[in-house]
């Protein structure tokens, strides 16, 4: 395969145009960086800053009044996202909110569906999961009384393996079905980049009558998903890895219908969850929105939500499916160019149910090699204790930087 192969792909590809719309990393003499690290933090849509901008002038000029005055007016600012971020989970306009931070959402998400009791108390999650999962998990079963050691299991993948089949996952499911309160897993694991099956393991969960809820952080916005037609109990994602809305941006949360408009469902309560009719009468009782807004706490932080909104639109615009498309493709043809290039170093532990990720372990120092990387400006990142994790993400990348990406990889490994 040859760079002239990479740019007639790239001459087919329906949404190549779209990378114009970012800000890419440079270095320090005005080059070019390969950015593959958009699983980590997504770049800048150029568009970001003209409404962040915006709401800057808003408040310059409106003050407190920017709530109802301006372009874009602040009170109902976060419904701007709403349609947007259903769309990219599948679900429907009442069941997303863009609220908090992923963890935070996650904590408010477990305090409704976590109702241990002395016979089912136990929380099953993903192994190798991200670590403040596994710290949430923990903590929430603590916080009920409960010893977090015996109460907070792991899937378990066969000894020198990331990942775990289907049937393992179905196998120990069923294994723990008459102690388990809630399953908790990940979309596509952090450091694998192993997708799981969230329709199967739903379905699965709800045939022994247990909960389940799914951490989308490297699901939304590169997998196709369709949380309501799955029956998913609860989501929640963070907004700046795919969906590039800015280094510690806003986080969204999916609850489905069937929790919806319950007023006796266990769950900490805010003024901006309160009935938008009589929010601002401030009465002593809570009246819940009868939507997952009922979950939000605090009125919204507009700046991160300026910054998303301009992410949301390119999505939009881009079209979803050839999204999934081109990640397809180009995920596969990545991984083609290592294998031809680069067989006897690296493995590739990412399996073929995947999103835009592949992790790759090489034989030589990893962390050496990163540097290396830096050097010829490439961007990627390391994970413990021996793995680099490569993204190439549709929307900004090209099969051109896929292509100069594994030469220099190459190169790399060859000093």
């Amino acid at each position: 395969m040859n760079i002239a192969e990479a740019k007639k792909l790239d001459q087919s590809d329906k949404i190549a145009s779209f990378k114009n719309e970012f800000q890419l990393p440079k270095d320090q003499d005005g080059k070019p960086v390969l950015y593959f690290a958009g699983h980590s933090l997504g770049p800048l849509p150029l568009k970001s800053k003209e409404y962040v901008n915006e709401c800057m002038e808003d408040w310059g000029k409106y003050g407190v009044e920017g709530h109802f005055e301006g372009k874009s007016p602040w009170l109902p600012y976060h419904e701007f996202l709403t349609e947007d971020s259903a769309k990219l989970v599948g679900a429907k306009p009442e069941e997303v909110v863009v609220m908090n931070s992923l963890t935070v959402n996650l904590h408010l998400m477990l305090t409704s569906f976590y109702r241990p009791t002395k016979s089912r108390y136990k929380i099953l999650i993903e192994n190798n999961t991200f670590p403040s999962d596994r710290y949430a998990a923990l903590s929430q079963a603590r916080f009920h009384g409960f010893d977090p050691n015996e109460s907070v299991i792991e899937l378990k993948p066969k000894e020198g393996s990331y990942t775990v089949s289907e049937d393992e996952i179905e196998e120990q499911i069923l294994k723990h079905k008459d102690e388990l309160a809630l399953i908790l897993l990940g979309n596509v694991n952090y450091l694998s980049g192993q997708y799981f099956d969230i329709e199967q393991i739903t379905k699965l969960a709800h045939s022994i009558d247990c909960p389940v809820g799914f951490n989308l952080a490297h699901g939304a916005g590169n997998l196709e998903l369709k949380l309501h037609d799955w029956n998913v109990d609860f989501a929640v994602w963070c907004g700046y890895k795919y969906l590039n809305s800015g280094p510690g941006g806003l986080a969204g949360t999916f609850v489905h219908t069937n929790h919806l408009g319950k007023k006796d469902i266990p769950r900490f309560e805010g003024w901006w969850g309160q009935n938008k009719e009589t929010r601002f009468q401030m009465g002593p009782d809570f009246d819940p929105i009868p939507t997952v807004e009922a979950w939000q706490l605090s009125n919204p932080p507009i700046l991160p939500m300026a910054s998303l909104r301009a992410s949301l639109e390119i999505f939009h615009r881009a079209g979803f499916e050839n999204i999934i498309s081109k990640r397809k493709q180009m995920t596969s043809y990545l991984e083609e160019l290592l294998i031809n290039k680069l067989r006897s170093t690296i493995q590739i532990i990412t399996p073929q149910k995947r999103g835009a990720m592949l992790s790759l372990k090489f034989g030589a120092d990893p962390k050496r090699l990163l540097q290396i990387f830096r050097e010829k400006n490439i961007i990627c990142d390391f994970r413990e204790p021996d793995i680099l994790r490569i993204a190439p993400a549709p929307l900004y990348t090209s099969y051109e930087d896929v292509f100069h990406l594994v030469s220099s990889i190459a190169e790399a490994v060859n000093e």
